[in-house]
């Protein structure tokens, strides 16, 4: 029998990253991440798509299945139409599209290579980029089980928003809304990463373009222009490709009617649902969801083999009200480590943690209730339980569950990069997939963090409980046993006396300056602004130093870079037995860990278990 991986045998993890390119080098806020940047999702395109007068077909309305040839449409797609416009390239059609319509591959990447990857079905770039087949108008993961279609007619694109922007309608074979994630920052510039961060976090499902670039300090224009180059798509088509496929999550995998699906989604109303879904999948909602009852539909977490095993819509539904829905990951995924991590550090009546699972309460875009987490077996995702008061803003708690885990990280590109340093390669030996556990609520973790400075973390957590019981809003319905109360909000921490519950002065003015930071702006602790200036901002709170910005840096604004260089734990796991090593000296070397100093973080942490 033929090995399968024949055809990947050249092609190495770097083989999609150019070694040149003018753009080779990104950064992350103020920091440059020295060569180990996915440079892979940015750039200016390939010379084959950028070549002048190359005849490039765009379908927007086309037969689905992909072994079926179609005829090119009397037009263009209205997609191809908006953007024709500017010094171009001539199309199959006569017409002229702008110049980063030929960034159809807008990614410093070997096409010979992604195609490469593409017939070997490696599940290391799933996710990292989408291939299209212009004969067909669909386009695919590069894990698709579909026959691989020619190389000439193959076309690359670094996001599904690019694709469909291009006219291409997604697999109903593969999937592409199911692949796992990949981190916002990887190769995009400080600004891009940004965005497309509050856009995850549905910046644009309730505000517009205007006010999300004035949050980012830029000019819409502006926005639109650095998307179109960097992502090939506008902020608008990455927001909406984004509510597309969680509304064929929510279709395959629950039994949510229909308007909810929609509300749920994002979207404003029942009749733009239905409008959109019919032109990205030409069938309508209702007809996707009986679709995948009536056949085969491929989770998109599982490999190739496993990508033909079937599961029917509402399989994983737990009653109650409740619902479950599949968090893919990039494995490795380190599952115990994370879990002891966050059990050391569980709040009591806000979280319980179990030997199998992960659970809490949250409130969240005016919905309250408990979600639950637990790893699926093989461990190729994780299983989001949600019980809630009502399903509006159900794909902000997703969001929010998936940075808690972390699942968009991606374990190979980060051991890759940390393995180089003889301290911490024997350390991604023993913790393959480790991650650096984000936090459902900003708030919540910056006043952990507070809480946590100079003292244990036994300690820590005990005082946390006493806030909760004392400050807390009871759960009501939803409470079970082990979780009982909502984290008390930043208004009521503001004002009140804190030193009842064994704080000392100093803590507790600096718990009630915290909370007002917070009040004045909710979306301090985000990190919109960049690592740099995020820690700035909180170092300026009285209370607040180096140690407790960085935490707060790390965890809750999902900083990779971040980097607690003034903890004694990681001083004494990098000294290895050693003499104990200085802070400048730890920070020194850190230098080669970047940007991934986050995780060489949470690895020493780590090895002192």
């Amino acid at each position: 029998m033929s090995n399968p991986y024949r055809a990947f045998e050249k092609v190495s993890y770097k083989g999609l990253i150019s070694k040149s390119g003018s753009r080779g080098a990104g950064r992350q806020g103020d920091t440059e991440t020295r060569g180990c940047t996915d440079a892979g999702m940015h750039g200016r395109g390939d010379t084959e798509t950028r070549r002048r007068g190359e005849r490039i077909f765009l379908f927007h309305r086309v037969a689905h299945s992909p072994r079926r040839r179609v005829s090119p449409p009397p037009r263009p797609p209205l997609a191809a139409s908006v953007i024709a416009r500017g010094a171009g390239i001539t199309s199959e059609f006569g017409q002229t599209r702008s110049s980063y319509c030929s960034n159809i591959l807008s990614m410093i990447m070997d096409t010979d290579a992604c195609y490469r990857a593409m017939r070997s079905r490696d599940r290391r770039f799933d996710g990292r980029f989408y291939t299209a087949v212009v004969t067909t108008g669909i386009y695919c993961r590069p894990v698709c089980p579909a026959p691989t279609p020619e190389r000439r007619n193959v076309r690359f694109f670094d996001c599904a928003a690019a694709a469909e922007e291009a006219g291409f309608r997604p697999c109903r074979r593969c999937r592409p809304e199911t692949a796992p994630g990949t981190p916002a920052w990887l190769g995009k510039s400080a600004t891009i990463a940004r965005a497309l961060r509050l856009i995850a976090e549905g910046a644009l499902d309730e505000g517009s373009l205007e006010e999300l670039a004035e949050r980012l300090g830029i000019g819409s224009r502006h926005l639109r222009r650095l998307f179109h180059e960097e992502i090939g798509a506008s902020p608008s088509a990455v927001a909406q490709t984004r509510r597309v496929h969680f509304a064929r999550k929510l279709l395959d995998e629950t039994k949510l009617p229909i308007a909810e699906v929609a509300l749920s989604s994002g979207f404003g109303s029942i009749r733009r649902f239905n409008e959109v879904m019919r032109r990205s999948f030409g069938m309508t909602p209702t007809g996707l969801r009986s679709g995948a009852r009536k056949k085969s539909a491929p989770p998109a977490e599982r490999g190739v083999d496993s990508l033909r095993r079937s599961y029917r819509a509402g399989e994983f539904e737990s009653g109650n009200g409740a619902l479950s829905l599949r968090l893919p990951f990039r494995p490795p995924f380190d599952w115990e480590s994370i879990l002891c991590f966050l059990g050391s550090r569980a709040i009591p009546g806000v979280e319980l943690v179990t030997q199998s699972s992960y659970s809490r309460a949250f409130t969240l875009a005016g919905t309250s209730g408990i979600l639950k987490l637990r790893p699926s077996e093989p461990r190729d995702c994780l299983y989001l339980t949600v019980s809630a008061s009502e399903t509006r803003g159900l794909n902000r708690i997703v969001e929010r569950a998936r940075k808690l885990f972390d699942c968009d990280a991606d374990p190979l590109q980060i051991s890759e990069c940390l393995s180089k340093d003889a301290r911490l390669a024997p350390l991604l030996r023993a913790r393959p997939g480790l991650r650096v556990p984000g936090a459902i609520d900003a708030f919540e973790l910056g006043m952990r963090a507070v809480l946590g400075q100079q003292i244990t973390v036994r300690a820590a957590t005990t005082l946390a409980g006493r806030l909760v019981q004392a400050f807390g809003v009871p759960l009501g319905d939803y409470a079970e046993e082990g979780i009982t109360h909502l984290f008390p909000t930043p208004d009521v921490l503001a004002e009140a006396d804190l030193t009842t519950i064994g704080l000392t002065r100093p803590r507790a003015a600096a718990i009630a300056a915290l909370a007002k930071f917070v009040l004045d702006d909710p979306l301090a602790l985000e990190s919109v602004a960049g690592l740099n200036e995020t820690i700035e901002r909180l170092t300026r709170i009285p209370g607040i130093g180096s140690w407790t910005a960085n935490y707060i840096a790390m965890r809750a604004a999902g900083e990779p870079d971040a980097f607690p260089s003034g903890d004694l734990a990681l001083r004494r796991a990098a000294s290895a037995g050693g003499e104990m090593i200085s802070v400048k000296e730890l920070e020194q070397r850190a230098e080669a860990w970047r940007p991934w100093r986050a995780y060489a973080a949470m690895h020493l942490w780590a090895s002192l278990r």
